[in-house]
């Protein structure tokens, strides 16, 4: 899953205002953003096979650190603690959503990939595969984010069209991952995720946090 992570995030901001859109962005996808240079240095693994599932090429054999339930559950625990550390006014509450969107990541992807999660170290690997049906893994993902995205913006003053329109940016994106042409190396590809991490964190910034301060509470 990719962009269907995102609906975590506008769904934690509306339950929590005073956490920045931006660190949720990073907090959906901080197992992959650990994963992408992990790859890039070799000590996690994965190879480009083309066809290897209906929507994806992506083997991923060996990920224990960023991707088995128990890391998930540790990087899950190390975010909210980090972030308690450095927002105390923002209280426990609020890492514990951080905490949650982290832990996030690892549910949505038990859905769509094929079984390469493991639960501990590089064993027991479960996944329910939906990967393999294209049209209901792009539906979950739109499904995902445009939710995520409207339950955000009910009830808040501000224009909604530069939002909207970042998110259909956002899965066309998606359409280009599932039905564009492969990756040319998993080097490659992690790079490019990495970058699109970063991208999309930004964008999120300048669109919600930094016209609010991180604070702009809905109106009823």
């Amino acid at each position: 899953m990719f962009v269907g992570h995102y609906g975590v995030s506008f769904a934690a901001k509306r339950s929590d205002d005073s956490i920045p859109l931006w660190v949720l962005f990073v907090a959906v996808q901080l197992l992959d953003i650990v994963w992408a240079p992990l790859i890039l240095l070799g000590v996690e693994k994965m190879r480009i096979v083309p066809g290897f599932t209906a929507t994806n090429p992506l083997d991923l054999y060996y990920m224990p650190y960023t991707h088995s339930l128990v890391a998930a559950l540790l990087w899950s625990a190390g975010a909210a603690t980090v972030y308690r550390l450095l927002r105390r006014p923002s209280g426990f509450r609020a890492s514990l959503l951080v905490g949650g969107a982290v832990f996030s990541h690892w549910v949505l992807d038990f859905v769509v990939h094929r079984p390469d999660l493991p639960l501990y170290d590089n064993t027991d690997k479960v996944g329910l595969g939906l990967w393999n049906r294209p049209a209901l893994a792009f539906a979950l993902e739109a499904a995902l984010l445009l939710g995520g995205v409207l339950l955000f913006l009910r009830g808040r003053p501000r224009r909604p069209v530069p939002l909207v329109a970042f998110s259909l940016i956002m899965l066309a994106v998606q359409a280009y991952i599932f039905f564009g042409p492969p990756p040319v190396s998993d080097v490659a590809f992690a790079a490019e995720a990495l970058v699109a991490y970063a991208v999309f964190a930004l964008v999120a910034w300048w669109l919600v946090d930094r016209r609010s301060g991180a604070g702009e509470q809905p109106t009823t």
